[in-house]
């Protein structure tokens, strides 16, 4: 799975029409509808704003497309084909269309949407996505600096930390990896 970090844009002119496909980075359903009430705010006339995402959570990975007014499979689906096929998580790709007075037809407006949401996609710097997990460790404070060098070594990082009779931490690290702190250092 891969994931992006920044918004890229992508603009072209097919038939007379202008196309502006966008991929933004989105974590949640809240980010992905205020995105794009941002969009239709930047562009009021615009005659159609398609869209799909794809976002990992907890339950499993969430999808949703949209034709925004073109015919039925024409533009949400080309979109979300591309998000899919490259295996992007955690994205909103967007494709906004100014109607500029030639009909593409059904097959014309696949293709548009399609390419715009795959130049828009190429744009972007895809990032390979690592699972992380959340662990809790109680340690010892002789312990602490070898368990500080075994998260360093798999990427691990410290979230929170409790000095007290013993230390207390919180930990954030690659899931593949999780297994491997877990038999050095027993979890709470």
């Amino acid at each position: 799975m891969f994931y992006v970090t920044e918004s890229h844009t992508f603009e072209d002119i097919i038939k007379k029409s202008r196309f502006i496909g966008i991929i933004f980075p989105c974590l949640n359903d809240q980010d992905v509808f205020r995105q794009l009430k941002a969009l239709q705010a930047e562009h009021p006339h615009a005659n159609h704003i398609a869209f799909a995402y794809r976002i990992k959570t907890n339950d499993g990975v969430i999808y949703r497309f949209h034709d925004a007014g073109e015919p039925t499979g024409t533009a949400g689906k080309p979109i979300f084909q591309h998000i899919e096929g490259k295996n992007i998580i955690n994205a909103l790709v967007v494709v906004i269309r100014y109607f500029g007075g030639v009909k593409l037809g059904a097959g014309g407006l696949t293709r548009a949407y399609g390419h715009m949401a795959k130049q828009a996609i190429d744009t972007a710097a895809l990032h390979p996505y690592i699972e992380m997990a959340t662990l809790h460790f109680t340690l010892d404070y002789e312990r602490f600096q070898s368990f500080d060098y075994a998260l360093k070594k798999v990427n691990g990082h410290i979230i929170e930390q409790v000095f007290a009779g013993q230390i207390h931490l919180t930990v954030t690290l690659p899931v593949e990896k999780q297994s491997d702190l877990e038999s050095q250092f027993a979890t709470v």
